[in-house]
């Protein structure tokens, strides 16, 4: 069966556009790059330069008017993403948006009542499920290599000192902070693999001295399970030659990996997301595997599976249009993260470790 191919509007022409959106939407053959919201072009910045023959509009509101979009991806700051896909679904498009979700889960869930009263598709693009370390790790907890897991620690670990430049992460903002910035990826990963908590203890503030902007740049996230704990946690003040990425320990063995995975960087880089080795990190980056054989310990290297990339996102909402599965990633799954960050950012201001209450 031949699929559907949508075309995509993009609100938005920043960081998140440019290096995870529209470079992958550019190699998935179902989607093609038809639109972009860009207020305010600049010379050196200039969408329609960088992708001739596209539509280039200065409004959110003009573009959702246009009938030839069929998908929109919201890429805009945070505190933006409720107003600008409310309007988007109610004007009838199928919507990506980019995490975090929301700043509220309260605005989470009526953006999913919406999706279904207009009988819409939307997708949150937690994109870091698809890292091939963390399916590589999810695969030595699903076959059972590690044995019954008690702790998993999740990083996001960088130094610089000086505090963060962008503009839209300096200051106190609805969804801002390193805990809605990178904590929805290290908790969205913590849920896929155990699913939700039972409590909620956390850390929020920050490590730069003199921070005049009050933007919280860190974080430690302890999320309690039955017998287990995991820890989501992002610093600013680390300086190592190789941050750690994951150490996950079990009764039969425990996995630890350093560096976050390359497709990031490779994006930047300007490689295309179909080209030939796309996402595979060298091999010199592979994590540690120990186990526990005949009662000795010993150490190997483990090697990333095959990555998925993501590219998997994308293919897979194009499947979810042509009602060939689900969406990649439920809204109500992402609406379940922010939850998990407004009772980390409420134990963190009480000091107390909260229920999660379902």
């Amino acid at each position: 069966m031949t699929s559907e191919v949508y075309k995509v509007g993009v609100i938005g022409y920043g960081r998140s556009a440019k290096v995870f959106h529209i470079p992958i939407i550019k190699v998935v053959p179902q989607f093609i790059l038809y639109a972009v919201v860009q207020r305010h072009p600049k010379p050196e910045d200039d969408v329609e330069k960088d992708y001739p023959g596209i539509k280039s509009y200065r409004s959110t509101e003009d573009m959702v008017s246009d009938d030839a979009v069929d998908v929109v991806v919201v890429t805009t700051t945070p505190e933006t993403h409720f107003s600008i896909t409310k309007l988007a679904l109610e004007a009838g498009k199928h919507v990506i948006v980019e995490k975090p979700f929301t700043p509220t889960s309260k605005e989470a869930d009526e953006l999913i009542t919406i999706a279904r009263s207009n009988n819409r598709h939307i997708s949150v693009y937690q994109n870091r499920r698809w890292d091939a370390d963390f399916l590589t790790l999810s695969n030595l907890i699903r076959n059972g290599t590690l044995g019954r897991i008690v702790e998993f620690e999740t990083h996001f670990d960088r130094h610089r000192p000086q505090g963060p430049t962008a503009e839209w992460k300096t200051g106190l903002r609805r969804g801002g902070g390193a805990v809605y910035d990178l904590g929805t990826h290290l908790i969205d990963q913590v849920v896929v693999a155990f699913g939700m908590p039972k409590r909620v203890t956390a850390f929020i503030g920050s490590q730069v001295a003199n921070n005049v902007t009050g933007y919280e740049d860190s974080f430690t996230v302890l999320l309690h399970y039955d017998g287990m704990i995991a820890t989501a946690k992002a610093a600013v003040i680390s300086p190592e030659i190789e941050q750690l990425r994951y150490w996950v320990r079990g009764e039969n063995g425990s996995y630890k990996k350093f560096h976050i995975d390359c497709q990031e960087d490779q994006l930047k880089g300007g490689r295309k997301a179909d080209e030939p080795g796309f996402g595979l990190e060298p091999e010199e980056r592979s994590g540690t595997l120990t186990t526990i054989k005949g009662g000795q310990i010993s150490r190997e290297v483990c090697p990333n599976v095959e990555p998925m990339t993501y590219r998997t996102f994308y293919s897979q909402f194009a499947k979810a249009l042509n009602d060939n599965g689900e969406v990649p990633v439920k809204a109500e799954e992402a609406a379940s993260v922010i939850r998990l960050i407004e009772l980390a950012r409420l134990s963190s201001y009480e000091g107390k470790t909260l229920e999660v209450r379902t």
